[in-house]
């Protein structure tokens, strides 16, 4: 994907009033996918005919040609020439911008997906990344507050770690490992017994072909398309990840509603290949920041963005960043999802810190994307929700629970 083709594709969500054309996405390479899939939720300020358009390139990616899929698996195999499977359908089962998978059974009658990696996937996405951080840095010498406020070579990096790391298998595993031995080790400080994973078979599992076991349930995407995901369930999965990141520090670094499935009353992670963290002064920040926030201490909150900041105001940059602060905030209590999302607040409320004089950790571009889907899932599945008061129990049960590191 070249500067064109990147100008094309923003043109083509914001811009135009067709849907995009996902074929041609797709052609663009998975950057250009991981960029539709961002703004897939964000009908807080797009078109939601095009969100719910967008929100295919969730799943439904172009598969490979059926020769190259016995090639694939041939390639990343790690059970030498005896084959472990007593069936593997050829057509997929599932696709999506990095690989696809399919059904199989072992030789045991165990029912499993068998996931492959995509072979152009890494490459190309190197490249594009490459191409657009030098037209990124590029813009930021010619603008320099575009870094100060939104960093878009920091963001793009973000981008990178997590796709990258999706691109190995073999972190896939090691990521469920750590997510599901801390829901384990927490059991007695949260209550996380609706977090399920799928089970991972070690001895199968390369950097280019994973086998976990079938879960039979729709992802919640699915359940947005249709209108029917219930509202409960997304705040419950908010607590979930919110608990993850705020109280732990680690947490599922690529949790959008494709990666999350509804099986009976469970919810189930898949694709655990990030592993996101966050450092102790941002994420107890943070925490403090959403427990006044959910309570409407407009105060409280400017105390706990002000501690997040690893430069301290001067007493006059602090009063300025106070009063516009308070500005910015006056419409939003009590507000719907609807009227104002949360995510373009965070933005808004970052970007005024930092115009103020106040740096912030990195990490943070991590948590505003999880904000973001699970913002956009609020919206989409219940627009008339004033989440933060919906919120409010659970941030201030873990501001009580302390720091468990």
């Amino acid at each position: 994907m070249n500067r064109l083709q990147f100008a094309q594709l923003m043109w083509s969500i914001y811009g135009s009033k067709k849907l995009p054309d996902l074929d041609w996405i797709q052609r663009l390479g998975l950057l250009a996918v991981k960029l539709g899939q961002m703004h897939a939720l964000r009908i807080d300020f797009l078109d939601p005919a095009k969100c719910l358009h967008l929100s295919q390139l969730y799943r439904k990616n172009a598969a490979v040609p059926r020769e190259d899929f016995q090639a694939l698996l041939r390639r990343g195999s790690v059970w030498g020439q005896t084959s472990p499977f007593a069936s593997l359908d050829e057509e997929p089962l599932a696709t999506a911008s990095i690989g696809q998978v399919h059904r199989g059974q072992l030789l045991d009658g165990a029912d499993v997906v068998v996931k492959v990696v995509k072979t152009d996937a890494r490459d190309q996405f190197v490249r594009d990344v490459a191409a657009l951080k030098r037209m990124f840095v590029w813009f930021t010498r010619l603008y320099p507050p575009l870094k100060r406020v939104g960093d878009p070579v920091a963001m793009l990096g973000d981008i990178e770690a997590y796709t990258l790391s999706e691109l190995d298998l073999r972190r896939e595993l090691k990521g469920q490992q750590t997510l599901r031995g801390i829901r384990d080790a927490h059991a007695d400080r949260f209550d996380l017994s609706n977090l399920i994973f799928p089970k991972i078979y070690p001895e199968l599992t390369g950097e280019n072909v994973m086998v976990s076991e079938m879960v039979k349930g729709p992802t919640f995407d699915e359940l947005l398309e249709k209108g029917q995901l219930p509202y409960e369930k997304v705040v419950e999965l908010f607590r979930m990840h919110g608990y993850f990141m705020f109280c732990v520090g680690t947490f599922h670094g690529d949790l959008h509603p494709g990666n999350a499935m509804l099986v009976g009353d469970k919810i189930c992670w898949v694709d655990t290949g990030f592993v996101g963290t966050v450092g102790k002064q941002l994420r107890v920040g943070l925490l403090r920041f959403f427990c006044a926030l959910t309570h409407y201490d407009y105060p409280r909150c400017v105390e706990a963005l002000h501690g997040m900041s690893l430069v301290p105001l001067s007493s006059e940059a602090l009063d300025r960043f106070r009063t516009r602060f308070e500005a910015l905030y006056e419409p939003f209590t009590d507000s719907t999802v609807s009227e104002i999302s949360l995510t373009r607040q965070m933005m808004e409320t970052i970007k005024l810190g930092v115009l103020c004089g106040m740096q912030f950790d990195k990490d943070i571009f991590a948590i505003i994307r999880s904000l973001m889907y699970m913002d956009g899932m609020v919206l989409r599945s219940n627009p008339d929700a004033v989440l933060m008061k919906d919120m409010r129990g659970f941030i201030d049960q873990v501001l009580e629970l302390g720091d468990p590191s």
